[in-house]
């Protein structure tokens, strides 16, 4: 009998050996896979936060009339951004689930018509916006000399949104299929060439002419285009995705798929615009104070972006593997990913944090030598700082929500945020106690504490292990 008990002990060691082994080596897995999407993502953020802080460090150097201009001039380009970034998030998530679910000819339909319909949208959008770009920007009530100069930019600008909206998809639909190398790649010569030619014709070196503001609007165009032409490689070359697909049929619209694809992708892309029309609002806020209040508010964005830019890479990861496990049916692998994702996310935090709170003034001078613009930043820095935390986990959170579909949680919370939360007691505040700046910083600060806790509270409401794929 002693034997048998032995053996039957032995047998049950052995099988929690077995399974304690399989589960490490199945995390172990997990963390690899995470760590190589990851990695380049966040190495293409902190590339592109970058360039964008030596961008803004050269046109900081034009004055305050040419940091207001492209402030406001970008406004409405982010706008532009963010339909697109919408619906190649819609995209994203079948891509995704149907990558997971192995479903190939489902992916390269999705990919093509969203290119086809993407296309046909921003050209009419930047048509729009070329000829009423004076009185577009007028929403913002500029002086005569700054809105001079935004128009100039502007107009400039817009012949970058079709190369920006096929760029765009690019990135989501290989960053959804856990390729973010290439995304890396084609950002790296996008910035070298942003970065040089934004040189060049800024400050008129090596013989270049000398454009200042429209300068750095040459550049973006050209950078543009520049990522435009390495996405059309990446999809029709030889073993690309879309070579299957390349033929006279390629450019038949199939108004159902696009129907289906935009149903996923227009929340987030309300979402998206949910923040730049408030955008909108909060920089005539800030203009109200002066332009030397909006030049700190805009450079303060710029550094604020040393966290949330890494930070989002961890939203990304964990739409696409969500995303993949509910296309394979995997829910209990699906939560494992998203905890190591949130850990992931707190940890690069915790330094961008310490960054922000306790050395803003040495952030800020990268920026700019203008001393009473670094004053007023820096209040903007410390309070942002302290918020990171809740803002980059609500940001993991909302990325798995859209993962499994539900891509109207995301637009919810950030709807109740904005418009509920943070416009409303930053137009009370400024026009109707007439506070200091800092008052309407405090209040957007506690908007995204709140919308931590409310995207937290929907998070566990749903059940987004075990839901219906967008596919089905």
């Amino acid at each position: 009998m002693n034997c048998c008990y032995i053996d039957f002990y032995s047998l049950v060691a052995t099988g929690l050996k077995v399974e304690i082994c399989r589960e490490k080596e199945e995390l172990k897995e997990i963390r690899k896979k995470i760590f190589y999407l990851i990695l380049p993502i966040t190495l293409e953020s902190i590339l592109e936060m970058s360039v964008g802080l030596f961008s803004m460090a050269m046109v900081g150097r034009l004055g305050e009339i040419a940091i207001g201009s492209i402030g406001i001039g970008s406004r409405i380009a982010n706008i532009v951004w963010a339909i697109f970034k919408g619906i190649t998030i819609g995209a994203g998530v079948f891509v995704a689930q149907a990558y997971g679910a192995k479903k190939m000819d489902k992916l390269r339909k999705v990919i093509q018509q969203t290119i086809l319909s993407s296309l046909i949208l921003v050209i009419v959008i930047q048509q729009i916006i070329f000829w009423n770009a004076s009185k577009i920007l007028s929403i913002f009530k500029p002086d005569a000399v700054l809105l001079s100069n935004a128009t100039q930019y502007l107009r400039i600008v817009s012949f970058g949104l079709p190369f920006l909206a096929i760029m765009l998809i690019a990135i989501s639909v290989l960053q959804s299929m856990g390729d973010a190398k290439t995304p890396f790649y084609m950002a790296l010569v996008m910035n070298v060439v942003n970065i040089g030619f934004g040189f060049l014709f800024i400050f008129g070196k090596l013989g270049f002419p000398k454009l200042g503001l429209r300068g750095a609007a040459v550049a973006t165009v050209l950078a543009q285009f520049v990522g435009f032409c390495m996405a059309f490689y990446v999809f029709f070359r030889n073993n690309g995705i879309l070579n299957p697909l390349l033929n006279k049929n390629f450019f038949q619209l199939n108004l159902q798929e696009v129907k289906n694809i935009y149903r996923v992708g227009i929340p987030s892309s309300m979402e998206s615009l949910f923040w730049q029309l408030s955008a909108i609002i909060l920089t005539r806020i800030m203009l109200k104070y002066g332009n030397t209040v909006f030049a700190a508010y805009q450079l303060g964005l710029q550094a604020e972006s040393i966290s949330f830019m890494p930070a989002a890479g961890f939203g990304i990861a964990a739409t696409t593997f969500i995303g993949q496990c509910v296309g394979a049916k995997d829910g209990e692998k699906g939560k494992k990913y998203l905890k190591e994702i949130m850990k992931g996310s707190m940890m690069i935090t915790t330094l961008t944090t310490i960054l922000l709170v306790f050395f803003p003034h040495g952030v800020l001078r990268m920026l700019t030598d203008k001393e009473n613009i670094i004053v007023l930043g820096v209040k903007y820095l410390i309070i942002m700082g302290v918020v990171q935390a809740a803002q980059n986990a609500s940001g993991v959170l909302n990325g798995a929500l859209r993962g499994a579909g539900y891509t109207k949680v995301p637009m919810i919370v950030s709807g109740i945020g904005l418009w509920c939360i943070r416009i409303p007691a930053s137009l009370f505040l400024a026009y109707i106690l007439n506070t200091n700046i800092v008052m309407v910083w405090i209040a957007m600060g506690i908007d995204l504490v709140i919308r931590f806790f409310l995207s937290l509270y929907l998070y566990r409401k749903k059940d987004i292990y075990n839901t219906e794929t967008v596919l089905e």
